[in-house]
């Protein structure tokens, strides 16, 4: 009953305005201890992927707590994971405002916001100042936007070693439409370049910290078959150890008539669940179990979340239909996947 409240207040705000309003209450109230009455009863259904176990199998995906400062919080209000970032190597002030904007007919959102973030080493500071989460914690990581895709292992490569010790997993994220040309990355060469470099550099550190942290990859959902047969072939040699399908969409196609549709960016919410779930499925056809999937892309409902996990995701994660619909669609979620 609160949050339907709250999102009148939050929704009369410009979006940007509004997350970061959300944020900085969030964080006042765990330390205020004022989010206890918020916080539900476990929400215990342990989900074993990538050799960790998760609390649950809902997670917060990245982008929400894009400087890894509202773990604890977002931790009291039941996700099994949180997953911080994107953090690139230098600190950078993301794409000019405005670069969010909301679709309330549809239940999305469109953002350009460019890698906003304060840095890999603020980020990893932030995450270790975390105190009362017990869950898992994810590292998302990406090249700054100054960086050519030729030098973008190079940023990468900063990434995972300044984040290796202080996260459970690290995503390489290849996939936001905000960055120029780093959905070129995706292409199944500099993929299989990218993702053995990472791999080689993960051995050296596994060893030298005492502990393997596994690494996912993040895809687009606007992939066609064969790119998808392709990559998974890469995904396969190289020993992708998670992949998380997908980021946003630049189709339109759903909301060609709305007066934000033309605005640069990443769709998410409604007009992204099927076109999520459909790569889910097809990505798990090929990779079966041997390449786990954290699915993610507009999930509204408990139904959503169920139907990632019977595409073949072995979690999921929220994000514009947590805005949309707010803490209760964790609750949801985790109880309609049956596991």
């Amino acid at each position: 009953m609160i949050y339907p409240l709250a999102k009148r207040y939050l929704f009369s705000m410009e979006p940007e305005q509004a997350h970061e309003f959300t944020l900085e209450k969030l964080r006042m109230m765990e330390k205020a201890s004022l989010l206890a009455p918020f916080t539900p009863k476990p929400l215990e259904k342990p989900v074993t992927c990538m050799g960790l176990e998760f609390p649950n199998p809902v997670g917060l995906a990245a982008g929400m707590d894009k400087h890894g400062d509202t773990i604890d919080a977002f931790g009291r209000l039941g996700f099994g994971f949180v997953e911080v970032g994107t953090l690139t190597p230098k600190p950078q002030d993301g794409n000019p405002k405005p670069r969010m904007f909301r679709l309330p007919e549809h239940s999305a959102l469109i953002n350009r916001m460019g890698f906003n973030n304060p840095g890999i080493k603020a980020g990893v500071e932030n995450i270790q100042k975390s105190k009362t989460y017990k869950g898992i914690v994810g590292l998302n990581i990406g090249k700054n936007k100054v960086t050519p895709n030729e030098k973008a292992t190079d940023d990468y490569l900063i990434c995972l070693r300044e984040g290796y010790a202080h996260a459970d997993y690290i995503t390489v994220n290849l996939s936001s439409p905000n960055t120029p040309g780093l959905r070129d990355l995706q292409n199944e060469e500099e993929t299989k370049k990218l993702l053995g470099a990472l791999r080689e550099e993960q051995s050296k550190l596994a060893k030298e910290h005492g502990k393997h942290v596994p690494i996912a990859l993040k895809v687009a959902p606007d992939l066609d078959p064969e790119h998808i047969d392709a990559l998974s072939k890469v995904f396969l040699d190289e020993g992708l150890e998670c992949l998380i399908a997908t980021n946003t969409t630049i189709d339109r196609g759903s909301v060609n008539t709305h007066q934000h549709a033309l605005q640069a960016g990443g769709l998410s919410g409604a007009p992204a669940t099927q076109k999520s779930t459909n790569v889910i499925a097809h990505f798990h056809s090929l990779l079966g179990e041997r390449v786990p999937i954290i699915g993610v892309g507009g999930i509204m409902s408990g139904r959503d979340a169920a139907d990632k996990i019977n595409a073949g995701a072995k979690l999921v994660q929220l994000y514009t239909g947590f805005v949309y619909n707010g803490p209760k669609l964790i609750r949801d979620s985790v109880d309609a996947i049956k596991l």
